[in-house]
């Protein structure tokens, strides 16, 4: 395939060209999924977008990525929001990728990186663990150097979709004497190597999109290191950031507000002075976060380097959207309390799962607590 140099185009043009693919191919009936999609229903779009040649947009092409300027990637990121397209898969392409480009040998990236964009590789993250979640540089998963092998032991836990994956990367201990940040070195690992067992969690809403993962004696090839032994702290830092501005959008809430919108409608709400100073503090949160959203973004389409603010967004993001997620089910009344998409005044959603799915969401991707706790140290300059 002839490789297309998309940054030579408008920023116009480009938007109209993405948003008119993504009409004319992404499936209608996985428009904004309320799960997380798995694999099996996500599969042929992964790979419309691979043969398309738009499947890792930030990766340069001479890595099989479409090489955006940061301008033109978060029109392609806003546009897959407005077509509500549901999130795949995708650790493989934000995160494992662009860890092996920057750091990996050339061996490395010509093993794995067209092995994910051919979709034969579907990675999961295995950072959390029972007692190192926010408090992620306290992992004590360790692994040993064994000839030509690492032994690795421990658990990690709510690994995104991990029952799909078919290879795991990881943090590990490699230096128990060493302090928090260091000692620690980044692995790559098949999910179906002996010793290592995943196990689905079920949530609230009946759904399994996390999973607990147990390693025992579980041997990795030395060379499945990335960047230097014990530096593995650094490389987790810079995804973490990538991951922040990624979780941090506002759209999740547009949304919920516009469905919020529609039932007061639908329901005569809007003349409940109640109901409407508490959907304008809602809206005006909202629209705050939006313009913070922006300025960020406009960071990035600088190529800036984002620095500690941007977990502001992941604070405000998710606890707006659990805010109007309460307040839809409270104005939804009995039919809030069902699971499943229940018709109401001439429309059909799914309020509880909406409501379910936002709980967690101050927690994963770093808790608020440990947000605040960054802002106030590293922007701040407060002691603790």
């Amino acid at each position: 395939m002839q490789k297309t140099d998309w940054n030579t185009l408008t920023d116009d043009d480009f938007r109209s060209q993405v948003r008119a693919f993504f009409h004319a191919n992404y499936p209608e009936h996985l428009r904004y999924p309320k799960t997380r999609l798995r694999w099996a229903q996500v599969k042929d779009w992964y790979l419309t977008l691979s043969k398309q040649g738009w499947l890792a947009p930030a990766w340069p092409q001479q890595y099989g990525g479409m090489g955006l300027t940061p301008s033109k990637l978060v029109i392609f990121m806003e546009e897959l929001e407005l077509h509500g397209i549901g999130r795949a898969p995708d650790m493989g392409i934000v995160m494992v990728g662009p860890l092996l480009i920057q750091h990996g040998t050339e061996e490395q990236k010509a093993y794995y990186l067209p092995k994910i964009l051919s979709g034969e590789h579907v990675w999961c993250q295995g950072y959390s663990e029972p007692n190192a979640g926010s408090d992620l540089a306290s992992l004590r998963t360790e692994a040993v150097l064994d000839g030509d092998h690492f032994i690795v032991n421990g658990q990690k836990t709510w690994t995104s979709l991990a029952q799909d994956a078919t290879h795991i990367f990881m943090l590990v201990r490699t230096d128990k004497q060493a302090k928090k940040q260091e000692g620690i070195s980044f692995l790559l690992a098949e999910t179906s190597t002996p010793g290592l067992e995943l196990r689905p969690i079920r949530n609230l809403a009946g759904h399994e999109e996390f999973c607990e993962t147990f390693l025992r004696d579980v041997r990795v090839p030395k060379e499945n290191i990335v960047g230097e032994m014990n530096r593995g702290w650094t490389i987790a830092k810079a995804l973490l950031s990538f991951e922040r501005i990624g979780i941090g959008g506002p759209k999740q809430s547009q949304y919920a507000m516009a469905r919020l919108e529609e039932l007061a409608l639908q329901l005569g709400l809007t003349e409940d002075q109640g109901f409407m100073d508490t959907y304008a503090r809602y809206k005006l949160d909202v629209l705050d976060h939006a313009a913070l959203y922006e300025r960020f973004v406009d960071q990035v389409r600088r190529g800036e380097t984002l620095g500690s603010d941007v977990s502001m967004l992941k604070i405000m993001g998710t606890e707006n959207y659990q805010k109007i997620s309460q307040l839809l089910v409270e104005t939804a009344g009995s039919a809030g309390g069902l699971v499943g998409d229940v018709d109401m005044a001439g429309d059909s959603f799914d309020w509880l799962t909406s409501y379910y799915n936002a709980r967690p969401a101050t927690i994963y991707g770093g808790s608020n607590e440990i947000q605040r706790n960054i802002l106030s140290s590293q922007v701040l300059g407060l002691k603790s």
